[in-house]
């Protein structure tokens, strides 16, 4: 395997460039490819075997351009397809569900953890069952917040009406006095002071993002694919839908690097 070729990353639109940024931060020295698919945004309402379709649609294609690695940058894509990707991929595939997890299992003072994510993430369980598996008797309260995902698109993260609806959507959790906040999607890490105010200070908010940039570093490293001092650095921006938007939004989650975006189609 090349060690100069990129990390591929996808997601079901913009989220996932919390991700990619994170990524960024950790390991400056690695390429990325970055692939939205945002013709079909959003997967939190859609079946799993839908999901599973075009998460598979997307590994192929990544795997086409060379990557070295895969990271499910998706919520909803890791909670459905996981399995399948690393059924059919020749190199690491890394989720953000596990490194979330852990990160829940690490910070809490005992319980009970909170999850908010999209309503397809929370119907799979994925979060309590990857919770479970490190720490069985910790208890896990979940709430979907699907509403979030439209706010942050539209830039409303200190709106009084996302006021409203994270707390009408916090209520339960901040009811069963969770201790540690898992931001199951990836949009939600923008929200992170108004999510911080409602749920107050003694609830530590995990973002999932920078736990999966640690992760692929540990993966990178154990494998020796980490890309060597001196090589040329490049991220490219890869969309199924919509260019213009997905670089207006996206320069929200990512800044100055989001300069310009390659359509391509799949399906």
């Amino acid at each position: 395997m090349n060690r100069t070729a990129p990390i591929g990353i996808f997601d079901s639109g913009i989220g996932g460039l919390t991700v990619a940024r994170a990524l960024y931060e950790r390991l400056p020295g690695e390429s990325t490819i970055y692939f939205g698919d945002t013709a079909r945004v959003p997967y939190g309402p859609k079946s799993p075997e839908t999901v599973r379709r075009y998460s598979l649609e997307i590994l192929h294609w990544l795997l086409g351009q060379g990557v070295k690695l895969v990271v499910v940058a998706c919520n909803t894509s890791t909670a459905h397809a996981l399995g399948a990707l690393r059924e059919q991929s020749p190199v690491p595939v890394i989720g953000v569900i596990e490194p979330g997890a852990r990160a829940a299992v690490a910070a809490t003072r005992g319980g009970p953890v909170g999850v908010i994510g999209t309503a397809g993430t929370i119907a799979s369980q994925a979060y309590p069952r990857a919770i479970h598996a490190l720490a069985p008797a910790l208890r896990v309260e979940q709430a979907a917040c699907p509403l979030f995902v439209p706010l942050v698109e539209e830039g409303w993260f200190d709106h009084p009406a996302a006021e409203l609806i994270a707390r009408d959507y916090l209520r339960p959790l901040a009811t069963a006095a969770v201790d540690v906040l898992v931001l199951g999607c990836t949009h939600y890490p923008l929200l992170k002071p108004l999510l911080g105010r409602v749920m107050g200070q003694e609830v530590r908010l995990i973002d999932s993002a920078a736990e999966t940039a640690q992760a692929v570093a540990e993966t990178l490293a154990a494998a020796q694919l980490e890309a060597p001092a001196g090589h040329v650095v490049f991220h490219r921006f890869v969309v199924s839908d919509d260019e213009p938007r997905f670089r207006q939004v996206g320069s929200r989650f990512i800044g100055e690097k989001l300069t310009a975006a390659e359509v391509v189609a799949l399906g």
